[in-house]
């Protein structure tokens, strides 16, 4: 069983702001050599999540909105009353996306559906500097 481990690095907005991070992870995988097994993608942070969406202007638009409307910005947040930093909903959308997720690999590919992209999505309410770590192990 091999382990093979990487990370790029992710300049973001917030404010919702998604990116497609498939070609990078699928680029990992081609210098992990590793034909079958699995693929984590990993955020650290407690302000941005991973998920797969089919990365099209459209849907991206409809996950913002629908995640605005499940945690809207301009509610009391206990965190912001504790800290005053204002990201209390950034915190919370993090926490109902994720910050990871695993795809099969087959034959030396992510096993994603046709229209299935990684996205990583930045709910901070200021610009960042995202680390994105990749963890594959099969053989």
């Amino acid at each position: 069983m091999a382990v093979y481990s990487s990370e790029f690095q992710l300049s973001t907005q917030g404010w919702n702001d998604v990116h497609d991070v498939t070609p990078k992870v699928a680029a990992v995988l081609s210098s992990a050599n590793i034909q079958n097994g699995i693929a984590t993608v990993f955020v650290p942070g407690s302000t941005a999540g991973i998920t797969t969406i089919e990365y099209e202007q459209g849907v991206v638009e409809d996950l913002k909105s629908a995640i605005n409307r499940l945690v809207p910005q301009n509610m009391h947040y206990s965190h912001d009353a504790r800290w005053g930093d204002g990201n209390g909903f950034a915190h919370v959308r993090a926490s109902l996306i994720g910050p990871s997720v695993t795809i099969p690999v087959v034959n030396g590919n992510l096993r994603l559906g046709t229209w299935q992209q990684i996205v990583v999505i930045d709910f901070d309410n200021r610009p960042r500097t995202r680390k994105i770590c990749i963890s594959i192990v099969g053989e």
